[in-house]
C-alpha cells in the first residue's frame, strides 16, 4: 500500500483487504457489492482496485475453483530439465494446456536440475501420469529429465489475513 496516501485511504485500503481476504462473495455484481461495502461508487472501487494492483499491494484478482469438489481429486507438480534457450517458447506451450493450472520457470540449485515446474490435475492416478507423457512429447528433446511430485496430504491456501488490533 502507498507510503503517500492518508489516514482515510489507509484505513479504505485496510477495510478492502479485510472485506475480501477470505474471498468474493458468489453475487451477481462482487464490485457493486465491495462499492456498498465500502461505500464508495463501483468506478471508485474499481479504481482503488487497480491502483492496489499496480502498487503491488494486490497481485492478482482471479477466481480460485476448489478442484476436489469438481472431482479432481489428484495431481501432481511435474518438474522438468529443460534446456534454457527453448524455454520461452515451451514454457508457453506447456502454460497452456487445459489439465496445467499453474506453470512456473524457476532457478535451477545446485541439488536441484529443475528449471521448469506444472501442476497437473486430473481424476485419477493414470489420467495425471498421461499427462506427464503428454507434456514429455511435447518438450522433446529439449526436455534431459523430469519427476513427477504427489501430493500427500491437503494443504488449504489461504492468502493474506489481517487480524485486528488488539486494544
Amino acid at each position: 500500500m502507498s507510503a503517500c496516501t492518508s489516514r482515510y485511504e489507509r484505513a479504505l485500503e485496510l477495510r478492502l483487504v479485510a472485506l475480501t481476504q477470505a474471498g468474493l462473495p458468489l453475487v451477481d455484481d462482487p464490485w457493486g457489492w465491495l462499492a456498498e461495502q465500502l461505500q464508495l461508487s463501483r468506478d471508485a472501487t474499481l479504481e482503488l482496485l487497480q491502483r492496489l494492483q499496480a502498487e503491488g499491494a494486490i497481485r492478482r484478482i482471479a477466481a480460485v475453483p476448489n478442484h476436489y469438489r469438481l472431482g479432481y481429486r489428484f495431481n501432481g507438480m511435474t518438474v522438468w530439465d529443460v534446456d534454457d534457450e527453448h524455454m520461452p517458447r515451451l514454457g508457453q506451450l506447456i502454460g497452456a494446456q487445459p489439465f496445467v493450472s499453474h506453470c512456473y520457470r524457476r532457478p535451477r540449485r545446485e541439488q536441484w536440475r529443475y528449471n521448469l515446474f506444472a501442476m497437473v490435475h486430473g481424476r485419477s492416478a493414470m489420467e495425471i501420469d498421461s499427462y506427464r507423457e503428454h507434456l514429455r512429447y511435447l518438450l522433446g528433446q529439449a526436455c534431459r529429465a523430469d519427476e513427477m511430485l504427489v501430493s500427500s496430504r491437503i494443504l488449504k491456501k489461504t492468502g493474506l489475513r489481517l487480524h485486528a488490533q488488539q486494544h
